[in-house]
C-alpha cells in the first residue's frame, strides 16, 4: 500500500466495558503479543483470537507487522474487543486510507455498552422482587 509508514511505531488505545488496551504496531514478522504472551496462549477460545486478528485481515496486512498489546481490566472477551479497537486505531494512524474499510467492518466503532447497576428496592438492575398478592 502506498500510504503505509513502516519506519515508526504506531499507537492506539481501545476500551470495551472495563478493559483498556494499549496497542503498539511496528514493522515485523506478524508476531502478536498480549501482556508478554503470544495471543494464542493469552486468549482461550477461537472467537477471542479471531476478534483480535480481524482488523489485520480486513487491512490485508497479516504478516507485515508486529503487534504488542498491554491490556488491563475486564474479562477475556472484553479485552479482545479492546485490543481490536486499539489495533484498528493504530492501523488508521499508520495509513489513513484504511479508515473506510475498518469503519465499514465496524472496527472503529466503540461499543459503549456496560453492565447496568443494581437499584435499591429491586432484586437486580431491572428485575423486581416477587409480588405477593395475598
Amino acid at each position: 500500500m502506498k500510504g503505509i509508514k513502516t519506519s515508526t511505531i504506531h499507537h492506539g488505545v481501545g476500551r470495551r466495558k472495563s478493559a483498556v488496551a494499549r496497542v503498539w504496531l511496528k514493522a515485523g514478522k506478524g508476531n502478536i503479543t498480549v501482556n508478554g504472551l503470544s495471543f494464542k496462549e493469552y486468549f482461550d477460545t477461537d472467537i477471542e483470537k479471531q476478534i483480535v486478528v480481524d482488523p489485520m485481515n480486513v487491512a490485508r496486512l497479516g504478516q507485515d507487522f508486529d503487534i504488542d498489546a498491554n491490556v488491563q481490566g475486564g474479562g477475556l472477551v472484553a479485552q479482545a474487543g479492546a485490543v481490536r479497537l486499539g489495533l484498528s486505531r493504530a492501523l488508521v494512524e499508520m495509513d489513513e486510507t484504511l479508515r473506510s474499510a475498518l469503519r465499514k467492518s465496524g472496527f472503529l466503532t466503540c461499543d459503549a455498552r456496560v453492565k447496568e447497576r443494581k437499584k435499591y428496592g429491586q432484586k437486580a438492575a431491572r428485575r423486581k422482587f416477587q409480588f405477593v398478592k395475598r
